[in-house]
C-alpha cells in the first residue's frame, strides 16, 4: 500500500484536489495518507464497499473509546447522541422515528415553498456584482429547515451562525478557538431548541418536531436530549452540505461552457443535478471502524482499524465512470457515493435533490445570463468542500 504526503490545507489542493486523488487511486484502492496517518479508499468499489458493510461503522470501537478533552466535552456528548455516530441496535432505534417523520409526502410537498423562496431571493438580487453563496445558496437550505423544525424563519441568521460554528470542528484547520466557538453554539443552539421543543408539548404544530414528540410521547421515539440532538444534525447536515452542492452546483455548469438553459429543462434537471453532485460533491471524506476482520479491494483489515473513505475520489473513479474528471450531464444516472450508502445513508438526500432541482432552474430562468465575475474560490473546509464566495453577475 503507498504512502502519500498531502496537507489538506495546502492552497492549492484547497482549491483543486482532484490530482491529489487521481495520483492516489492510481496505484489501487487504498493508500496511507500520511497527514492523517490513515488508511483511506479512494476506488468506487472500495468506498461503496466499505459504507455498505456491516463489519465498520462510525461509532468506536469500545476498547479504543476515551474520554473527551474537557473543554469540547458539552459538544462531544451531542455528538454521541447523533444518529449519525451511532450503530444498531440504538441507529436503528433513533432513525425509525426520524424516517418516519421526514417522509417523501413530507418532503415532496415542500417543492412549492423552494420555488417560492427562490423567487423572492432572485428579487432581490443587487443591480450589480454580488456574492451568490449569502444571496441565494445559504438562505435557502437553512430557511427550509427553520421551517420543518417549525421555528420562526427570523432565526435562520442565528442558525447559520451555529451551524458554521459546530461543524468547523470537522475541518483540517480546526484549532483551540474554533472548539470553543463549536461548544459555545451547541450550548446555545440546544438551549433554544429545548425552550422550543417545551412550547410544541404544549402547542404542537405541523412540523418535524411535533411528530417526534408525539413518537416520545407513545415510548417509541426519541428523548428530548435525541430530539435536540437531531436538529443539530438536521441543520449542520443538511444545510452545510446543501449550500456548498447548490454552490459547486452553478459553478460546474457556469464554467461547463454548456447551455444551461436546456440543461434546467424538467427532462434534464435531474440528471444533471445528479452530475453536479457526482463532479463536486459537498463532502469529500467520511470515517469508519473495522468491527470485524474484513477484506476489502484485497486489503485486510483487524478490529480497531480506521479508514477513510475519500467519497469525491470515488466519484471520479475510472474505473466506475469514463472521463470522469469531464463534467457530463448527458451521463446515464448510477449510484455516486455523495451521499453515502448502508445503513448510514444521508436521511436528507431526498430533501437536497429538491431543493437543487426546484432552486436552480428558477435561478437559471430569472437569469439566463448569470456568467462569473471572478474564479470561485473554494473554503480552506477540508474535509467539507464548498466555496468561499461565488461572484457573479446577471
Amino acid at each position: 500500500m503507498q504512502h502519500l504526503s498531502q496537507s489538506p490545507t495546502d492552497p492549492g489542493f484547497v482549491q483543486n484536489p482532484y490530482p491529489f486523488y487521481d495520483r492516489a487511486r492510481a496505484q489501487g484502492g487504498f493508500f496511507v495518507w500520511e497527514d492523517y496517518g490513515l488508511v483511506c479508499a479512494t476506488s468506487f468499489n472500495a468506498v461503496d464497499a466499505a459504507l455498505r458493510s456491516r463489519k465498520l461503522g462510525r461509532e468506536t470501537p469500545a476498547e479504543l473509546r476515551v474520554d473527551p478533552p474537557e473543554h469540547i466535552r458539552p459538544f462531544m456528548e451531542f455528538e454521541s447522541r447523533s444518529l449519525l455516530e451511532l450503530e444498531p441496535p440504538a441507529h436503528t432505534r433513533l432513525r425509525a422515528p426520524i424516517t418516519r417523520a421526514f417522509t417523501s409526502r413530507r418532503i415532496a410537498g415542500l417543492a412549492p415553498d423552494i420555488a417560492a423562496l427562490a423567487h423572492q431571493l432572485i428579487d432581490r438580487f443587487p443591480n450589480q456584482l454580488f456574492d451568490l453563496l449569502p444571496a441565494f445558496a445559504e438562505k435557502i437550505p437553512v430557511i427550509i429547515i427553520a421551517r420543518l423544525l417549525g421555528v420562526p424563519e427570523d432565526m435562520a441568521d442565528q442558525f447559520l451562525a451555529w451551524s458554521h460554528d459546530m461543524v468547523a470542528m470537522y475541518q483540517a484547520n480546526r484549532s483551540p478557538a474554533t472548539e470553543a466557538a463549536a461548544v459555545a453554539a451547541t450550548l446555545a443552539f440546544s438551549d433554544y431548541m429545548r425552550a422550543h421543543i417545551a412550547h410544541r408539548r404544549a402547542h404542537p404544530g405541523d412540523d418535524l418536531i411535533t411528530t417526534l414528540l408525539a413518537a416520545e410521547q407513545d415510548g417509541t421515539g426519541l428523548t428530548g436530549d435525541e430530539v435536540i440532538t437531531t436538529a443539530i444534525l438536521l441543520l449542520n447536515a443538511g444545510h452545510e452540505a446543501t449550500v456548498h452542492a447548490i454552490g459547486n452546483a452553478v459553478r460546474a455548469l457556469l464554467q461547463s461552457g454548456l447551455p444551461v438553459g436546456a440543461l434546467m429543462a424538467a427532462d434534464r434537471v435531474a440528471a444533471t443535478i445528479e452530475e453536479t453532485l457526482r463532479f463536486d460533491p459537498p463532502l469529500h471524506m467520511f470515517s469508519r471502524f473495522v468491527y470485524e476482520p474484513v477484506t476489502i479491494d484485497g486489503h485486510d483489515f483487524r478490529r480497531g482499524d480506521r479508514i477513510g473513505l475519500l467519497l469525491a475520489a470515488a466519484n471520479r473513479d475510472p474505473g466506475h465512470w469514463a472521463e470522469p474528471n469531464r463534467f457530463d450531464p448527458d451521463r446515464a444516472i448510477r449510484a455516486n457515493a455523495s451521499f453515502g450508502a448502508g445503513i448510514h445513508f444521508c436521511i436528507g438526500a431526498p430533501l437536497a435533490r429538491l431543493e437543487l432541482t426546484t432552486a436552480l432552474p428558477a435561478l437559471f430562468a430569472r437569469c439566463p445570463g448569470l456568467r462569473l465575475a471572478e474564479a470561485p474560490v473554494y473554503a480552506d473546509r477540508y474535509h467539507f468542500h464548498g466555496l468561499e464566495r461565488l461572484m457573479v453577475a446577471c
